[in-house]
C-alpha cells in the first residue's frame, strides 16, 4: 500500500490522547485496505475457507461502532443496520449490499462514536450496561483490539484480491 496517509499516534501522548489516536490509525487502516477496490472487488470472499470480504468488515465496523458507542456508552436503543439473519450477523452477506451506503454508515458511525467519546469526562467514567460496569478506557482499548484483528483480515483479503500489500 504505497499511498499511505494515515496519521501515525504520537509515541509521547497521554493515555486518552493515545487511545482516540490508535482508534483512529485503525480505522483509517481499514479504509486504506479498502482503498482502489472496485464494489464487486469489496464484495470478494477472498480467502476459500472464510464467507469474509472487505464490504463485511465495514459493514461489521459500523455496527460495533454503534453498539460499543451508542448503545453502551450513551444508552440509546439502536436497532441493527443490518439484523440477523438465521441468527449470523448479516452485515456479512454482502452479495446484495449497497457498497456506497455501506461506507457511509461507517463514516457516520465513527463520527458518532467520537462525539460519544468526547462527551464522557474521564478514561475511568464508567456506565452499566446489561449488569456490567464498562469504562470508556475498556470501550477504547476494546475498539482497538476489534480493528486490528479485522485489520489483520483485511490484509489477508487486500492481498488474496490484488496482491497489495503493506501495513
Amino acid at each position: 500500500m504505497s499511498d499511505d496517509k494515515r496519521v501515525h499516534p504520537s509515541k509521547v501522548a497521554g493515555d486518552r490522547a493515545s487511545l482516540t489516536a490508535f482508534l483512529d490509525y485503525q480505522r483509517a487502516t481499514l479504509a486504506m485496505k479498502c482503498q482502489g477496490l472496485t464494489g464487486e472487488q469489496l464484495k470478494q470472499k477472498a480467502v476459500p475457507t472464510s464467507s469474509l470480504s472487505l464490504l463485511g468488515l465495514v459493514r461489521h465496523a459500523a455496527e460495533v461502532e454503534r453498539s460499543w458507542f451508542r448503545m453502551v456508552l450513551n444508552g440509546d436503543d439502536c436497532k441493527a443496520l443490518w439484523p440477523r439473519i438465521n441468527g449470523e450477523f448479516a452485515e456479512f452477506h454482502v452479495d446484495d449490499a449497497d457498497v456506497g451506503e455501506a461506507f457511509a454508515f461507517w463514516r457516520e458511525a465513527c463520527e458518532g462514536s467520537r462525539t460519544a467519546a468526547e462527551a464522557v469526562e474521564s478514561l475511568d467514567d464508567t456506565v452499566d450496561f446489561r449488569g456490567e460496569v464498562i469504562s470508556l478506557r475498556y470501550v477504547l482499548t476494546h475498539m482497538i483490539e476489534e480493528y486490528a484483528r479485522h485489520n489483520g483480515h483485511a490484509d489477508l483479503l487486500r492481498e488474496a484480491i490484488d496482491g497489495e500489500v503493506g501495513e
